[in-house]
């Protein structure tokens, strides 16, 4: 009887979990996702279409790490591996290497990276290799958004002055086609966006009717995308600020393009796009911490998109200018982010949905967090993202306990799940911003918890000056437990001061921690600043009571 009682709740659960993240859906994802299943198009493997003459030379383009090793070695998500053993997809037990990693070997950023042209020899033979060993239509590489990057990157190489050979333009052609009948409806976002812009690239490349046809319908796309993905305030609507560099890139990328083809591409979309790039500009210096990298809300780390300086000089190159963000705090409302800086400190606070709700896979359930930055360095940080394979250690870098909030009832903020699913998610309300001479106090709620028993609601205030930051949590209703996590960046030196409180000793720099309310702790946790690299951390666990738990952060100078 006790067994059917479990079987009866894991399915009852099983099946809530899956209507809270349905039922977000737009209607035509569910239908394109059935389609997308259903319909497999065959190739058209009729001559490419004549290519069209540029009038002019792209400008330099925005430029990533390298990660082409060696004529045939690729290093992606800091995990090295030789395509003569590997394979272009192949996937056993001896062969450890995610989808993210395999997709990596079909984008072919290399042929777009720091020092590129040093490893031209190698790319001519990668290219020619790609499509004698490719020929189906079946396999990673030929799934929407590989097959989108890989168009745009061999437009990009040749528009640089490099020559594809005649079998890649074939491919182009052929990879375009197969495009059009792929086109990822089912998951929006910047999986459509990206597939539009690979549209547009190719029928700039090529010219004719059916050329035409491609570039119509890239263009169609990104019209009716751009006012949805770009919030008013700049921000990318999916909320992480690596995929924010990456939009931003995308769109960069089209103007290049477009300028190199004056007079295809009507003038009003191009300054279009100009205004919005100058929004997402903006936003994105908002985000950026004193170290020139993106803050870690939501999926984000460090190399996997070009660096914010390399954007902003990728934008200066197209002659695009925007208002740098120098005020003391910075609400961008739109996207739900606050930013609080002075010469010393820049703290970045969370009071953001997860996302689209009908689009949450990049999501954490990361709702009340913040990240601090003290004298040019990170001090207080986010988890970050290691991993894209579902399971422990994705499930975990998605949790609130890796985040810098409060976890209540051993449970999720959001019930992220599966890799990239959402199912109940955190909404923050009470929004509370008070500007005084020498302080800024800022307070918020979320309702992520209110799906538990008795419906707590966690409130959470920062109270913050140019020499410190006091952070108060409580929970409004009944708990069984409630911790809030400050996860503290593995550079940091602890040890214990006089008072009892912590001391953080940086390059002659002090920064003291104390736990003025709840019952403190430190244990031992993961930052992943990277793809493939986690680094170990400590963090202080705080422990609520009924009055809650208050922390004051202070920094000064060391004479």
């Amino acid at each position: 009887m006790a067994r059917d009682m479990e079987r009866l709740k894991f399915l009852l659960s099983f099946f809530f979990r899956y209507f809270h993240t349905l039922r977000y859906l737009k209607p035509l994802q569910i239908y394109r996702r059935i389609w997308f299943c259903i319909v497999k198009p065959k190739l058209d493997e009729s001559p490419a279409p004549p290519i069209r003459k540029s009038l002019e030379m792209l400008r330099p383009l925005a430029r990533r790490r390298p990660s082409l090793l060696n004529a045939y070695t690729f290093k992606f998500l800091n995990q090295s591996g030789a395509l003569d053993v590997l394979g272009w997809e192949r996937f056993d037990e001896t062969d450890l290497r995610s989808k993210l990693w395999r997709y990596n070997q079909h984008y072919f950023d290399d042929l777009n990276a720091d020092n590129a042209a040093d490893r031209k020899i190698w790319h001519l033979a990668l290219l020619q290799r790609w499509v004698a060993e490719n020929v189906q239509s079946s396999g990673l590489g030929w799934d929407p958004y590989p097959t989108s990057l890989r168009i745009v990157n061999w437009v990009k190489w040749q528009s640089e002055g490099n020559v594809l050979p005649e079998v890649c333009v074939q491919s182009l052609a052929v990879q375009t086609r197969w495009l059009t009948q792929r086109i990822e409806w089912h998951i929006l976002g910047n999986h459509l966006f990206a597939n539009a812009k690979a549209l547009i690239f190719a029928g700039l490349f090529f010219c004719g009717k059916e050329a035409d046809r491609w570039l119509s319908q890239g263009l169609s796309i990104i019209v009716a995308e751009l006012p949805e993905q770009v919030l008013l305030d700049g921000a990318n609507f999916e909320l992480s600020p690596m995929y924010h560099v990456v939009f931003l890139e995308d769109l960069l990328d089209l103007i290049n393009l477009a300028q190199a083809f004056p007079g295809v591409i009507p003038c009003a979309d191009i300054e279009s796009w100009r205004e919005f790039a100058q929004r997402m500009l903006r936003w994105l210096d908002g985000m950026t911490h004193p170290d020139g990298e993106v803050a870690f809300f939501n999926d984000a780390v460090i190399g996997s998109a070009p660096n914010p300086a390399e954007v902003f000089a990728y934008a200066s190159r197209l002659g695009l200018k925007f208002d740098r963000v120098v005020t003391k705090i910075t609400h961008f409302a739109d996207s739900g982010y606050i930013r609080l800086a002075s010469s010393e400190v820049l703290l970045l606070i969370d009071v953001a949905q997860v996302g689209p709700d009908y689009l949450p896979g990049h999501a954490h359930a990361d709702t009340l967090s913040f990240e601090l930055s003290l004298f040019g360095k990170r001090v207080f940080v986010n988890g970050g993202t290691s991993e894209y394979v579902a399971g422990h250690i994705r499930q975990v870098e998605r949790g609130t306990a890796s985040h810098n909030t409060v976890v209540v009832n051993g449970e999720n903020s959001s019930e992220v799940w599966a890799g990239f699913r959402v199912a109940r998610r955190a909404y923050p309300f009470d929004l509370v911003i008070e500007e005084n001479p020498d302080s800024v106090f800022i307070s918020c709620a979320h309702d992520g918890y209110s799906r538990l028993k008795c419906m707590p609601i966690h409130r959470r205030t920062w109270e913050f000056s140019d020499s410190r930051l006091v952070i108060s949590d409580q929970i409004v209703g009944d708990f069984e437990c409630a911790v809030a996590y400050f996860h503290v960046h593995p550079d940091m030196k602890i040890s214990v001061d006089a008072s009892g409180g912590w001391v953080l000793v940086m390059e002659g720099q002090k920064i003291s921690v104390s736990v003025e309310v709840g019952d403190p702790k430190w244990s031992s946790s993961y930052f992943a600043p990277e793809f493939g690299c986690r680094l170990r951390t400590q963090c202080l666990e705080v422990a609520l009571g009924s009055e809650g738990a208050r922390v004051c952060i202070e920094w000064s100078s060391i004479e």
